[in-house]
Parts: structure tokens; sequence; C-alpha cells
């Protein structure tokens, strides 16, 4: 079942295409719309009115605070040092690894393509542009692009772009 019996759902939450979603262990706020092909592990959680599009991955460890928009085929990391195998070369096990938490504010805004490293903070209404590889935090409202992403200028406010 691509909904686990595990999610916590709020009110109103739009899943556009439930049988086409991976979802397990992880909370999601009132008024959120998750699109296709979104995976939202266990211990993530996703606020209020966000939007999060298609074909995005939000692993174990990333707090995405209210109103935040994920573009297309964004991805966050959790591992700094991912492996597959030990020393010895046997399989890597769940206690082998080391979560990095990463913390989205509200009001921010990633674009599609974008990955997000783990152990970084994006600001309050900061806006990453599209296919930005984030290593470092985002001051609050700032514009962030680039690979590796850096701070270019501020981002323009919600009122702005009304």
């Amino acid at each position: 079942m691509p909904i686990s019996s595990s999610v916590r759902l709020g009110d109103q939450v739009t899943i556009h295409h439930p049988e086409l979603v991976n979802l397990y262990g992880c909370a999601v706020g009132d008024e959120t719309k998750i699109g296709a092909f979104v995976e939202i592990q266990a211990g993530a959680s996703v606020g209020r009115r966000c939007k999060i599009s298609s074909h995005s991955f939000i692993c174990e460890g990333v707090t995405i605070e209210d109103g935040v928009f994920v573009g297309h085929g964004v991805m966050f990391t959790n591992d700094k040092f991912p492996r597959a195998t030990r020393p010895d070369g046997s399989l890597q096990t769940a206690e082998d690894w080391v979560t990095t938490p990463t913390l989205v504010k509200k009001g921010a805004s990633i674009g599609s393509g974008a990955t997000i490293v783990c152990g970084v903070t994006i600001g309050e209404n900061a806006m990453i542009g599209a296919g930005a590889v984030v290593t470092r935090d985002v001051p609050d409202n700032a514009l962030a692009m680039g690979v590796p992403a850096r701070v270019v200028g501020e981002a323009r406010s919600p009122e702005e772009t009304a």
C-alpha cells in the first residue's frame, strides 16, 4: 500500500494520485498538496499548506515547516557519509547510519531539481533556484542558486509575487 497506516495526515491533505506515492511513518500537515511519485520517509515531517511537487524525495530527518513549496524532482539527503557496505565488505544496516537533520523554515521555496544536502537550514521565506545544490545554510529571505548554491540576493516576498 503506497500510503502506510503509520502516516499522520492532517485535515484536507490532497494527494493527487495516492496509488503513485510512497508515504510511511511521516507526518503531513493540514491542507498540504502532494504530487505523484513523491516519497516521504519515516521520521520526516511536512507542515501545513505546503506543496510537494511530483518526483520529490523527502527522507528521514527532514523537517519542512508551514507554507513551503517544493518543486518537481527535489532530493533531500540525510547521511553525510553514505556507504553500502562496512569496511569488512558486509552490507550496512540501519545501525550503521547516522541521520543528519535538515530544516526548511516557513514560507521557503525550493526550485525543481534542487538537491538539499543534509545538515542545512533553509531560512524563512528563502528561495532556492532550480537545479541548485544546497550544501550550507541559507539565511531568511535569501535567494540562493548554483552548484554549490550561493546567496545571490534577496528572495521576493510573497506580496511581491502575488
